[in-house]
């Protein structure tokens, strides 16, 4: 038999995947949030009931079941994940409690996650740009059909229309 010491059966939780994260608030996690469940040994536990629980203000959102508050169950590896959650549009840092629970072991722990506005401005300039793009595009296209056409003989009007390239990149090496 091995000492007390020895035959702690204290349970740990490790994040393995979403820690950090900073998500656009407003839209919905593409990446989930998983851990993995031990023992004081670091032996995976099997079967331990682990809940995600998201603030009830400020920075949050819902899981896919449209509840603040989700339960998995440890696989035989000891990990268990959400995925899917519908952020709401607070910005700032948000704090996911993670517990975990098998017969009379207990663990908790925190996983930082943040909501930003920075990634949906990001995506609205990108939007800009394309539209913008899009109207330079047809500018010069009308252009060119206007400059281009002729009239021939009676044939009628002919358009020409010259669809702008963009070539390949030159790198110059120099001395500055």
């Amino acid at each position: 038999m091995l000492p007390l010491a020895a035959q702690d059966t204290g349970l740990q939780i490790k994040i393995v995947e979403g820690e950090g994260v900073a998500y656009a608030a407003g839209s919905r996690a593409t990446r989930g949030i998983a851990v993995q469940v031990v023992d004081a040994r670091g032996r995976a536990v099997e079967g331990a009931s682990v809940t995600f629980q998201l603030p009830a203000d400020g920075p949050s959102g819902v899981f896919a079941s449209g509840g603040r508050m989700e339960l998995a169950v440890t696989g035989a590896d000891g990990r268990a994940s959400v995925w899917g959650m519908q952020w709401n549009r607070v910005t700032g840092p948000l704090e996911l409690r993670i517990a975990a629970a098998k017969n009379q072991m207990r663990a908790s722990i925190v996983c930082p996650l943040n909501l930003t506005e920075a990634a949906s401005k990001e995506a609205r300039s990108h939007r800009k740009l394309w539209i913008i793009l899009a109207i330079a595009g047809g500018v010069a296209g009308a252009a060119a059909a206007r400059g281009g056409s002729s009239s021939q003989g009676g044939n009628g009007a002919t358009a020409v229309v010259n669809t702008p390239t963009i070539g390949a990149p030159a790198v110059v090496i120099s001395h500055p």
